[in-house]
Formats: structure tokens, sequence, C-alpha cells
């Protein structure tokens, strides 16, 4: 599993634009960056919907001001839906990123089985970026959310 002070691996997450699909790879798309990516186990889902997703919305501009370059919303999901529910949450400021096979995840040894819920999904973090390097790792407990919130990472810069 990642831990803090270590590279994040490289790996590629979709995300679709008006433009159309970019596949970004992680190591390139986050150098000389300060990026804040938090994840959770499914878009259009309860916490992830009603809390998670809008606390990173509200608090973009104060992530700004503290010298974060990207917020980042990644998912076992696909480029579509990661596209709809970012509109639908006026996430305009955020990068919504697909991790559609779960790679990504996988390599940060974050992933979890949920069986016939929706099978391989994330768990619930959130990170703070540096270069490449996690600084700042808040991995939640299960069916927990306070380690991963927007005000608590904003506290951690």
């Amino acid at each position: 599993m990642i831990e803090q002070g270590q590279t994040l691996p490289s790996g590629v997450l979709s995300e679709l634009t008006d433009e159309g699909m970019l596949n970004h790879k992680t190591d390139e798309l986050f150098a000389n960056k300060k990026v804040v990516l938090f994840a959770v186990p499914g878009a259009f889902t309860p916490t992830c919907s009603e809390a998670h997703l809008p606390g990173y919305v509200v608090s973009a501009d104060v992530f700004k001001q503290q010298g974060v370059d990207i917020i980042a919303c990644v998912s076992v999901n696909d480029a579509f839906v990661m596209k709809a529910w970012g509109q639908q949450h006026n996430a305009e400021a955020l990068m919504m990123l697909a991790d559609g096979d779960g790679s990504f995840t996988q390599l940060l040894g974050l992933e979890m089985d949920t069986g016939g819920f929706g099978g391989l999904r994330s768990q619930r973090y959130a990170m703070i970026i540096d270069n490449g390097v996690v600084t700042t790792l808040n991995i939640e407990a299960p069916k927990t959310f306070e380690a991963s919130k927007a005000e608590t990472l904003l506290a951690a810069l």
C-alpha cells in the first residue's frame, strides 16, 4: 500500500472533457504540482454525492488559495459517469478522473472488493501530492467519513 513519503506510482486515469477523452499519465499530470487527490467508492452513491464531492466543490477556492494546483476526484467508474457526476455537482474546478478498470487503485494498494454491490472499488481516501510525492495520506476506516473530508485536508495544508 502507498505510504506518505513515497512517490505516486505511474498509472493512467481518464477524463472526459468537452474536447473529448483524455488519458492522463499520473506521473506527468502531477509533476511539479501540488495536488489534492481524493477517492470515492462510487459516483452517485450516498456519502460520495451528499458530502464527499460537495465538500471539495465548496472548498475549491480555498484549496487554490493554499497553493493547490489540481483538485482531483478519482473513482473506479468510467469517464462518462465521472463527467456526468461532476456536472450534477457543479465540479468545474475539479478534475473528475476515471479509473475504469481499477488499475491505478490497485497500484496504490487501496482497492476493496464490494462483491455484488459493484465489484472492485476504491477505498475512501484523500492525499496531498507534492511533485509526485505523497506528503499526506488519509484513508478512511470502513463505514466512516472524517479523514478524507475537504475540511480535514485543508487543515493538513
